[in-house]
């Protein structure tokens, strides 16, 4: 089988937040982690899937968050035409995951059962939970439903060999983490599965949670997919910068391959 390179693009970040905005039971008092915002792309000769649309201008204002580059602009560099993309996984339906996805005009949209079920349905009534959703990348979702574009999976499936979605569900009800198969082995993108791998190391929640048991119980289930804790890339670290090989000299800070190991002499914390 031949493997998939796989790359994260970094397109925001979002600086000064404390502990507490990181995990449960963080201090409110101490600093915590920034954290990026990345877009992912598995890639080999037979097949080309992007993972997450990222969002645009309007929601980093919104939000006040750093907008490096539009996710468009992201693939670009790495030689990928958005516009001409046709296999997109949104790993789960939050403003920063599932937003510019009208810059993907051909692309059909893989997402779990449960999570098109939570962005419309009656958790939306509260504002506490609908706060990380934007209703108009949930319309534009809608829409593309109803032009037959979405493809639905429920828990476990293969979308190509060598590619596995897999539902875990915890910080939405239907977030899903991507497995692949990559000349390394087999990693998973765990998104928001672990935003940081504080969370997942040390089984701390993320705050922005539907169900605290689904989370933590995510957290065994990546490492479980994965071929070692080093195969499992979280959704949000400023360290996966870091630890991984930059695709180019160019690109240093910007896209790195998650398809070579990580550098030994680096720690993650």
């Amino acid at each position: 089988m031949e493997p998939f390179e796989l790359f994260a693009i970094r397109y925001a970040n979002l600086s000064g937040r404390l502990e507490a905005d990181n995990y449960i039971g963080g201090d409110p008092h101490e600093a915590g982690s920034d954290l990026d915002y990345f877009i992912w792309v598995a890639r080999r000769s037979d097949a080309l899937f992007v993972i997450d649309t990222g969002f645009g201008t309007e929601q980093a204002r919104i939000r006040k968050r750093d907008l490096l580059r539009l996710p468009a602009q992201g693939l670009a560099l790495l030689g990928i035409d958005a516009a001409q993309v046709d296999r997109v996984i949104l790993t789960h339906l939050h403003y920063d995951h599932a937003g510019t996805m009208n810059d993907f005009p051909r692309a059909r949209f893989h997402v779990q059962d449960g999570e098109a079920a939570f962005a419309t349905g009656r958790c939306m009534c509260h504002a506490h939970m609908r706060h990380a959703f934007a209703v108009e990348d949930v319309v534009s979702f809608v829409r593309c439903l109803y032009a037959g574009r979405i493809s639905f999976h429920d828990g476990v499936e293969e979308l190509a060999p060598g590619l596995t979605v897999h539902r875990t569900g915890g910080h939405t009800a239907g977030l899903q983490v991507v497995r692949v198969f990559t000349k390394r082995g087999w990693v998973v993108v765990a998104s928001d599965a672990s935003h940081l791998y504080v969370n997942m190391d040390n089984r701390l929640p993320f705050p922005v949670v539907h169900s605290v048991a689904d989370m933590l119980e995510g957290h065994n289930l990546v490492f479980r997919l994965a071929d070692s804790p080093d195969h499992v890339v979280p959704g949000h670290d400023p360290l996966v910068m870091k630890l991984y090989p930059p695709v180019s000299a160019e690109l240093a800070g910007i896209a790195v391959r998650l398809d070579e190991a990580p550098n030994p002499e680096r720690v993650r914390s």
